[in-house]
């Protein structure tokens, strides 16, 4: 059979995903550094950066559901755990008691349904303040875990890319916890977390969107590197006369002559419109304005300056997450998460 390319690609540094890792390593103090791996990777391709991730030490992974921990669950080895964000509804329960990954317990039922079917290790979450997954805070936290054989207590900072007092309060509280519930390890501090200082890392740290190129808070400005370098193959080169309009809904018209490439990605890859008249493509280092509407397939690029840009030379999507979050007005993890599956995928 013939393999195809696709005229479409990421650019995947490892390095930097490994060198990311260790910075947020160094960063948690005393604590162990695991690694966020749900939603593929984060869009990177999760079997690729859990391997890349277990070679540079790392040994406690997450992903959020038991169809995610059965593609990476032959990759767990000896002292590497995989961890499952969502728990464990009543129709995960065959393969979750077999499974090498455990369970985050996060409500009542599910405590039972483990507790019932006679399952081994788990972690429990309790929300301390983002009222999304946990068991509440204010409750019995201790008396509802008995009979569970816990790996680790979690929990969830909610504003921790902010200054904001919430952190510190779900800082006490977990702290609070810590006191009056026994397990073998504590774990808040998402990326941002990390970022917060030693109080907030406890025994384990679950950084996710710092591995992957984005920066949280300030503070990981200097320790943070791109991974993820997108890039689109031009399918044709056209010339565009002052006064015709670019694209749908004709929101882009030329002021002056120009010649334009138009490039195959658009926002079912994740290249959002968001973009539209507002991203940047790069050749080399000069920055190329995109101008139009992104469309589901196509987007085109103001390529005047470059007359040898032609037909089949690839593009470099400017994709710095800080930035390009700034530009288009989408977060830095929807950024990463809606690369799309026609994207081959080429770590270096």
């Amino acid at each position: 059979m013939t393999a195809f390319t696709a005229p479409l690609r990421l650019r995947l540094d490892g390095g930097a995903l490994v060198n990311n890792w260790r910075w947020l390593q160094r960063s948690s103090g005393a604590a162990a550094c695991g690694a966020a791996i749900k939603a593929d990777g984060y869009g990177a391709g999760a079997i690729e950066v859990m391997g890349r991730l277990m070679n540079a030490g790392c040994r406690d992974f997450f992903v959020s559901n038991w169809a995610e921990a059965a593609l990476l669950e032959p990759l767990l080895e000896d002292g590497v755990s995989l961890a499952v964000l969502h728990g464990v509804r009543s129709e995960d329960m065959e393969v979750a008691l077999t499974s090498k990954a455990r369970p985050v317990l996060s409500t009542s039922s599910q405590i039972a349904r483990w507790k019932a079917a006679g399952g081994g290790v788990c972690d429990v979450m309790v929300d301390t303040g983002m009222n999304r997954l946990g068991l509440d805070w204010r409750g019995d936290v201790a008396a509802e875990i008995e009979g569970l054989h816990v790996d680790a207590l979690l929990s969830h900072l909610a504003s921790a890319d902010e200054d904001t007092g919430l952190s510190r309060i779900q800082l006490d509280r977990f702290g609070a916890l810590k006191a009056s519930v026994s397990a073998p390890r504590y774990s808040l501090a998402n990326s941002a977390g990390i970022c917060l200082g030693q109080a907030y890392a406890f025994d384990l740290t679950r950084p996710g969107l710092a591995l992957y190129g984005g920066v949280p808070r300030a503070e990981a400005q200097a320790g943070i590197a791109q991974v993820v370098f997108p890039q689109a193959q031009i399918l044709q080169r056209r010339h565009v006369p002052a006064g015709d309009s670019v694209g749908y809904n004709a929101i882009y018209v030329a002021e002056r002559d120009m010649e334009i490439a138009v490039l195959n990605i658009g926002y079912a890859d994740g290249y959002l419109r968001g973009f539209s008249n507002r991203g940047m493509v790069k050749a080399g280092d000069v920055a190329l304005p995109v101008v139009g509407r992104v469309s589901m397939d196509l987007i085109a690029v103001d390529v005047t300056a470059f007359p040898s840009l032609a037909e089949g030379d690839w593009l470099d999507i400017d994709y710095a997450l800080p930035d390009a979050a700034a530009l288009s007005g989408l977060s830095q993890y929807e950024l990463l998460t809606g690369l799309g599956a026609r994207f081959d995928r080429l770590w270096d």
